[in-house]
């Protein structure tokens, strides 16, 4: 018997998609359809700065055009602060929340200053971690004065919450037992955007009822971090796929700034929605 498949495709509106996407959206619908599961669009334009109303309308039309259907409507994460807020309220009370006021060149000197390296993860150095002691009342004169903060996660803390080692499913190889402490104290939220990838993606995935994630390799290390979140909110934990990225032809990973592969420039160069599907490899 088949299981059903629920699953997404969540692009950016921050400029147009490209062959890659379409790869990527194209991936998720197939497995959902062809195991009679379902495949949503989800927006994450959490960005008001580098998101724009016209990519946005260009996504939607650029995937129609391609034949895909998706249900609606389609959730956009700017219009669900309150989910994201609600989960890091949970967090909070949990005790494994602090207000990061430190700027970047504060972490790179104290970096340079330590005696000794720094530990790196999938997203670089660690946060060394200067504002995980702070006194409350300077946090909350901080705040009050209005200083730019994040809300980081404890992340020694929150593992020592949990009793048993955290794994994921990844298809196509095995059960992976995940490492969120490679990734140090991650950012939550800022005050001028209040939620970070992290959390939206795993709350959304959760409230839409997504049983397999499907994106690209590039993404696979954020997983563990995603599991974490699972398991401190209480949230579902789906399957993971994650695919090969295409790559253009000197073997970089397609992006954005790939314009001659946007699926708007195919288009207009009198390429067919079938000819961009054999073209992704679909």
């Amino acid at each position: 018997m088949t299981i059903p498949f629920h699953t997404r495709f969540a692009p950016s509106p921050t400029g147009h998609l490209h062959l890659g996407h379409a790869f990527s959206a194209l991936f998720a619908q197939n497995l959902a359809h062809s195991s009679g599961g379902r495949f949503v669009l989800r927006l994450e334009d959490i960005d008001g700065e580098r998101c724009k109303a016209e990519y946005e309308d260009a996504i939607l039309e650029d995937l129609a055009w391609l034949g895909l259907s998706w249900e609606q409507p389609v959730r956009r994460q700017s219009d669900h602060m309150d989910d994201y807020a609600s989960a890091l309220a949970k967090l909070d009370d949990m005790g494994l929340l602090y207000p990061c006021f430190c700027t970047r060149k504060d972490i790179r000197a104290e970096i340079a200053a330590a005696d000794h390296a720094p530990h790196h993860g999938p997203e670089g150095a660690h946060y060394p971690g200067i504002c995980r002691g702070l006194d409350p009342t300077i946090a909350r004169a901080r705040k009050q004065a209005g200083v730019p903060f994040a809300l980081r996660l404890d992340t020694t803390k929150a593992l020592l919450t949990i009793a048993a080692p955290l794994t994921w499913h990844d298809h196509g190889q095995s059960d992976v037992v995940a490492r969120p402490d490679l990734f140090g104290d991650v950012v939550l939220a800022r005050k001028d955007i209040p939620t970070s990838y992290h959390l939206a993606v795993t709350v959304d995935d959760a409230l839409q009822g997504i049983t397999l994630v499907t994106r690209g390799e590039e993404l696979r290390p954020a997983t563990d971090v995603h599991r974490l979140l699972q398991e401190l909110l209480g949230l579902n934990v789906p399957d993971y796929q994650h695919h090969p990225m295409l790559k253009n032809e000197i073997g970089e990973r397609l992006a954005k700034r790939d314009n001659p592969l946007t699926l708007r420039a195919l288009r207009e160069a009198g390429k067919s929605a079938g000819d961009v599907r054999s073209m992704a490899g679909l």
